[in-house]
């Protein structure tokens, strides 16, 4: 099924329920796809649409640490419940040890021995886990193994 069919039917069962938080997030993913979509002047292609949800959850992931840092609890919890229904769209996300062994599988094959080679090896590994993997963790875990080796 077509992430807009699915969306749609899904805005059709939020209606029904009275579920104004899951409501109002997928209304919020509709407008941004069609945004992107008319960006492009065309349609998306899967990961393009991929590229969109992602988007939208890592300014749900930052809204919340912002928030706690601030101390509205609350209003973390709302964005957190929004950050759950968009991530049902995605594709189920890599653990750490998983990301771990793909930049340990990138490091070997690019030969990367410091610091200085952090690119080489970043670029090398998004387009592997784009998608299933949040940036800052493979960034972390980059530094970590090219700080360790």
């Amino acid at each position: 099924m077509m992430l807009d069919q699915k969306l749609a039917e899904d805005l059709k069962t939020a209606m029904k329920a009275k579920d104004k938080i899951r409501l109002e997030t997928i209304r919020m993913l509709r407008s941004e796809l069609k945004n992107a979509q008319i960006s492009k002047g065309g349609e998306l292609d899967e990961g393009e649409l991929m590229q969109v949800l992602s988007t939208a959850a890592k300014r749900r992931r930052e809204a919340i640490e912002q928030y706690q840092k601030a101390g509205h609890t609350d209003r973390a919890e709302e964005e957190g419940q929004e950050l759950r229904i968009i991530e049902a769209y995605l594709p189920a996300q890599l653990d750490e040890s998983a990301v771990t062994a793909i930049v340990a599988e990138v490091i070997a094959s690019t030969g990367a021995a410091s610091m200085k080679d952090m690119g080489a090896v970043m670029a090398a590994v998004m387009p592997r886990v784009k998608g299933q993997a949040d940036g800052k963790l493979v960034q972390q875990i980059v530094r970590q193994k090219l700080a360790g080796s």
